[in-house]
């Protein structure tokens, strides 16, 4: 049955006018009619062709927590009917060969720093440099410095962490060379490390932190405890927080060190202690949660606090023989592993989920208060790179560096996947706004 379009009109014999005149208005109902189904499906389409955060798959050995970001494509289309979904998961797939290598080197004069130059200090191969990841369902474009900085232009963005945060926030700026090099505006600020765009008005930061909570004196040594109060955030990154616009935030392996933990004054429990001291339930898993749970509520709480927080979750360390990061070993491979070669396990899976289930409680929350927060969810992808670490090539031969680097990546090096991803995430929400 042919549809008229004179049947979803008044009759149109009784309309005024001559019989000609009424040809007229029939055809400029109908042109404007067939010119606001394309502006309206034009609107939508971009959200609906890539959606960026991850889902559930029980087909795959690595089974992401179920996160459900419907609201999410209602809340950006408009219409909460919307049923069209074809999500993209950029945080599974594959890395496929990439002959023509990384995006700068070592001798691209950006701030690298030495622990991870790995091509500097003579690391002889170079494959890992030339494998891209490719997403299941969808490609992910190369970085795009330009385009970077123009969605950034005016805001601020801090990496909260340590220095994995620190190696991703260097491989930013790396990436972003091949358009303008920041100012070094640290000691201006007499702060953290503090980096100025003058040419977009744009702020990046690293506000240094071990343990997202306060952690007075903390030792780098592995045999001496350092002590957390668990229900008291970092005032060293959280007393500037407030001002920025995007907060990427992460903690991770230095939960592995001896610890002791306080709260409300009193000591609680500790990690990798013995005797008294060691209180049951009040774990190392305990107090990541706690820690997490305490920087979130942080946020939250902050009264001009109005940006995007993303969390970066964990990446798994490659020590050759699975001991836990701190003890000797070495990651030596030269190539990604296949998808399924190795699990995500241990220690590091515990926290993984801890991280997992602290977020969505703290974008529950945030969803009320109307803030945002984002996953960057690089676990699995980083599990099969085991040869992007610098292992011995972070320091010179002669110098007696008794441990291998099998935590920090290398730069160039895969660690430039996160701000590929990252790029797209502020890209997805300066549209969705």
């Amino acid at each position: 049955m042919k549809l008229n379009l004179l049947q979803l009109l008044p009759s149109w014999k009784n309309w005024p006018g001559t019989g000609l005149v009424r040809v007229i208005l029939i055809l400029l109902i109908t042109m404007v009619f067939l010119a606001i189904i394309p502006i309206y499906l034009h609107k939508i389409s971009p959200f609906l062709l890539v959606f960026l955060m991850p889902r559930y798959d029980q087909e795959h050995k690595l089974a992401l927590p179920a996160v459900d970001y419907s609201h999410r494509i209602s809340a950006i289309t408009g219409s909460k009917r919307t049923s069209l979904r074809r999500i993209c998961n950029m945080f599974k797939g594959d890395w496929v060969p990439f002959p023509e290598g990384p995006y700068y080197t070592n001798e691209t004069k950006c701030v690298i720093d030495n622990r991870q130059n790995c091509l500097k200090f003579g690391r002889p191969d170079s494959e890992f440099l030339k494998w891209r990841w490719k997403p299941d369902d969808c490609e992910l474009p190369p970085f795009d410095g330009a385009q970077f900085l123009e969605l950034v232009r005016g805001k601020s963005m801090a990496f909260v962490g340590d220095s994995v945060a620190r190696n991703q926030m260097q491989s930013l700026i790396c990436l972003l060379t091949s358009v303008t090099r920041p100012l070094d505006i640290s000691y201006i600020l007499e702060t953290s490390e503090h980096w100025f765009y003058r040419d977009y008005n744009f702020t990046l930061a690293h506000l240094w932190t071990t343990h997202l909570v306060k952690a007075p004196g903390v030792k780098p040594q592995r045999e001496v405890p350092s002590n957390l109060t668990l229900d008291e955030v970092d005032h060293s990154w959280a007393a500037e927080i407030e001002t920025f616009d995007y907060v990427i935030i992460s903690s991770g392996h230095w939960f592995l060190r001896p610890l002791n933990y306080f709260e409300k004054g009193s000591l609680v429990g500790c990690h990798s202690c013995s005797g008294d001291e060691k209180k049951k339930g009040f774990d190392m898993y305990y107090a990541y949660r706690k820690a997490f749970r305490t920087a979130f509520r942080t946020l939250l709480a902050l009264p001009n606090f109005k940006g995007l927080t993303i969390l970066r979750t964990i990446t798994e360390s490659h020590v050759g023989d699975r001991r836990e990061w701190s003890e000797d070993g070495d990651c030596a491979m030269t190539r990604p592993l296949a998808r399924g070669a190795m699990e995500l396990g241990g220690d590091v899976l515990k926290l993984y989920v801890i991280q997992m289930e602290e977020f969505e409680a703290a974008e529950r929350e945030g969803r009320k208060k109307g803030l945002k927060f984002r996953l960057l969810n690089i676990t699995e992808p980083m599990l099969l790179r085991p040869d992007g670490h610098p292992n011995q090539y972070g320091h010179w031969p002669h110098e007696r560096v008794r441990r291998a680097d099998c935590l920090h990546w290398c730069l160039p090096g895969p660690v430039d996947l996160w701000n590929e991803i990252l790029l797209q995430m502020v890209k997805m929400e300066s549209q969705g706004s």
